[in-house]
């Protein structure tokens, strides 16, 4: 009960999960039972609870101020390590758990170092500084492809990938009037000028499968048939006809009742891959008359315009395994999520309804049901535009041995790994 209160103390700070916003009360009802009451039913309860974050347990004893939001006087724990020292922003020391119940690991300890994306990831591995690296969870680039490649091509080091976990997509903001992306045909134009396959192979150097929805098949609930959109520059070009944004001769820029069909797309600046897929994308847009203005800011002040609707496209990606689909989908009426982007289109408040319904029933069928609904609406809308399906990517030394992957995107199993 005080880990559960410690956490919702801070709840503000967690309400990215759907479970924190709608506790109600916690009760110790006796030694051995903790009552937990939510204000409406939520079937990813028990989900929740079970992920990395944040509710996780600690003794009231190693709480300061009687919490958690000012952070631990110790850490401890039953997991596989232990923490032994950690210097903010630099590094972070973990020693064996000689007493982990799961068996002794066999890698004594291990040193997580906090690097720039990049050159200096790929220089710290091939001076022998660094034993492993993978890519983080937000997509970025830790190393590039290119380096990836010098490494895995001198014959000294393995690449190893989970299965998809994440989708990486263009966000479309349907909710702002005075933009095209307000208009759906614009909307599925861009769809259809993106070359999903083209990304996949030329700049992710096939490290990501090509997305054409919203998630992959085995995520639950989406192994769902959609009607297929695929990368055609002839169609894109007649959706826009057909809707009005008129081009007077190749090469000239469309309009609409006098708007001219000129969009921004805002990427992550920490990604070089997104700047090139953007570079892309853009070139692409302008044979069928669409000018995309590209934009890199950080990721911060990107989640700042997907909360403020102040965009027209952005980068994006989905929560990942574990978290979705309810993480994601939730996202599609939040205030912090996807509320700006979902907000202009004819059936709202149908598809928050269907959102709502999915997530409280407790009959598996209507669960399903739900899904498909609001999966076949978003796809229909061309709110999110998807563009490869990512996971997590491990650079080791070839004798490295034992590297798995777990359901989630946030773990590694260290504790199965070890050199032969």
């Amino acid at each position: 009960k005080k880990n559960f209160d410690a956490v919702q103390a801070n709840k503000s700070l967690h309400s990215w999960i759907k479970l924190s916003t709608i506790m109600d009360k916690t009760e110790a009802k006796d030694a051995h039972t903790f009552v937990l009451t939510l204000k409406e039913p939520y079937n990813a309860t028990l989900e929740e609870l079970a992920m990395t974050r944040p509710y996780v347990f600690v003794s009231p004893k190693a709480f300061k101020n009687g919490g958690t939001k000012d952070g631990l006087k110790a850490f401890s724990g039953t997991g596989p390590y232990k923490l032994k020292d950690h210097q903010k922003d630099e590094s972070a020391t973990f020693e064996r758990n000689d007493d982990y119940w799961g068996g002794k690991p066999k890698l004594k300890s291990i040193v997580a170092k906090v690097l720039p994306a990049g050159e200096t990831s790929f220089l710290a591995l091939q001076k022998g500084e660094v034993n492993f690296a993978f890519t983080d969870d937000r997509g970025t680039d830790n190393i590039d492809n290119e380096a990836v490649k010098k490494l895995t091509d001198s014959g000294d080091y393995q690449l190893k990938r989970s299965q998809p976990m994440n989708t990486k997509m263009i966000v479309a903001n349907s909710g702002k009037k005075d933009s095209p992306a307000h208009d759906k045909a614009v909307r599925i134009a861009l769809w259809q000028s993106v070359d999903q396959k083209s990304i996949s192979d030329k700049i992710l150097d096939k490290t990501e499968k090509p997305a054409f929805t919203l998630f992959s098949k085995n995520v639950p609930h989406a192994n769902v048939d959609l009607k297929p959109r695929h990368f055609d520059l002839k169609e894109a070009a007649k959706t826009l006809d057909e809707a009005g944004w008129k081009q007077e001769k190749k090469g000239e820029l469309r309009q609409k009742d006098g708007k001219k069909l000129e969009m921004k797309l805002y990427y992550d600046n920490n990604s070089n891959s997104q700047k090139q897929e953007a570079e892309f994308i853009q070139a692409k847009a302008e044979e069928i008359g669409m000018k995309l203005n590209i934009v890199g800011e950080t990721s911060d002040k990107i989640a700042e315009r997907r909360t403020s609707g102040n965009y027209d496209l952005l980068f994006n990606q989905t929560w990942g395994l574990q978290y979705d689909p309810q993480s994601t989908i939730s996202a599609f009426k939040t205030d912090t999520g996807y509320k700006a982007a979902t907000s202009g289109i004819d059936n709202k408040d149908a598809l928050y309804q269907n959102i709502d319904d999915a997530l409280r029933t407790q009959d598996a069928k209507e669960q399903d049901q739900k899904y498909h609904s609001i999966l076949n609406t978003v796809h229909d809308e061309a709110i999110f535009i998807p563009i490869s399906h990512g996971g997590m990517t491990v650079i080791a030394p070839k004798d490295f041995k034992g590297i798995t992957f777990k359901q989630s995107q946030y773990e590694l199993p260290f504790e199965e790994m070890d050199y032969k």
